[in-house]
């Protein structure tokens, strides 16, 4: 992914909602599995990670972007972004690269 498509989702996620709350759990297979299918339904996803969750917050987007083979855009504050390109509802229109 190029810095000129990692600008353009950011500025998309910008007026996004989290989605999802990461708690004191941490990564549950549930938590996992949502994630994953709204990537595939959205492409784009914003995720709260909670102050009571005692993991790093930059393993977690890592974690999770290995487990739902995505992307991840930005990890600011305690907030993720994530990107995975959908193979049935492509709806995010990339920057050329």
């Amino acid at each position: 992914m190029t810095a000129k498509q990692r600008a353009y989702l950011i500025s998309l996620a910008m007026k996004m909602d989290p989605i999802y709350q990461i708690g004191k759990s941490a990564l549950t297979p549930e938590i996992t599995e949502g994630v994953a299918e709204a990537l595939e339904a959205r492409e784009l996803v914003k995720i709260n990670v909670l102050k009571n969750c005692l993991e790093d917050i930059n393993s977690i987007a890592r974690i999770l972007s290995e487990r739902t083979k995505s992307e991840v855009v930005q990890v600011i504050g305690r907030k993720i972004v994530l990107y995975k390109e959908s193979r049935k509802k492509k709806k995010i229109i990339l920057p050329e690269k």
